[in-house]
């Protein structure tokens, strides 16, 4: 297991990396002290998950996401102050899996390192089960691949649990509990502000302007995968879901 964690405090570089290899002897970690270097370390090993700071002199921690994601999917940790709200936000929305919030204790950094490798190696449903076919959308349960219209969709672990269990309910109302539950684990305590921002991030990427919503928003309750042809207009009288 290779760990890149990327952070210009030398403190928190030396104790992050004596901390993982006591309790994760197996772990390889790769310190860097910017982003510069952090992003030169990933493109040299390849890493299995990142731990990556947000404020960092020159190129900070939401640039290094952005170039990391134009390429990888690898599960992404961010490291914010505490009370910077805006900061995990925007992380999250930029493609982060995770943050954790400044100071921490390598232990409790570990357990989410833990989490977000578990969400991405969530396993195939047995080999009967057929691929889903949503209009122009494609789910390959079998190599977790997403294609639309023929192309391949891109998504981190995160996105690709959250679409695997919408569309494995198709039509139904999945509560927002339910889908916390499912994607983060119950003792995640992940938020419906979580929910909302990777359901932002799943639509911008299956969804295109102008055509037919996949995913239906019962505002206070939870969201809805809907076909094409489930999602055809509605009489006056029918009442209608929210896209937003």
């Amino acid at each position: 297991m290779k760990i890149l964690v990327v952070d210009d405090d030398p403190h928190i570089l030396e104790a992050l990396t004596v901390g993982f290899q006591l309790q994760w002897q197996d772990s390889t970690i790769i310190p860097a002290s910017d982003g510069e270097v952090g992003l030169r370390a990933f493109y040299e090993h390849n890493p299995d998950v990142v731990v990556l700071d947000v404020a960092m002199p020159g190129k900070n921690g939401f640039e290094v996401l952005q170039e990391i994601r134009r390429v990888s999917d690898v599960p992404v940790i961010m490291l914010t102050a505490r009370g910077e709200e805006t900061d995990q936000v925007r992380g999250l929305e930029l493609g982060a899996d995770d943050y954790v919030v400044k100071p921490f204790s390598h232990l409790a950094l570990l357990a989410r390192i833990k989490a977000v490798l578990r969400r991405a190696e969530l396993p195939p449903p047995v080999d009967a089960l057929p691929s889903f076919v949503a209009g122009d959308l494609a789910v390959n349960f079998q190599n977790h691949q997403v294609t639309l219209r023929g192309e391949p969709v891109r998504l981190t672990p995160v996105e690709y649990k959250l679409l695997y269990h919408l569309v494995r309910n198709v039509g139904r109302l999945m509560p927002h509990q339910a889908l916390l539950d499912r994607v983060w684990g119950e003792e995640y305590g992940a938020t419906t502000d979580h929910l909302k921002v990777f359901i932002s991030r799943l639509r911008a990427k299956i969804e295109k302007p102008g055509e037919p919503h996949f995913i239906e928003t019962e505002r206070g309750l939870g969201y809805r995968f809907v076909r094409p042809r489930e999602n055809a207009p509605r009489s006056p009288a029918d009442p209608k879901p929210s896209s937003g």
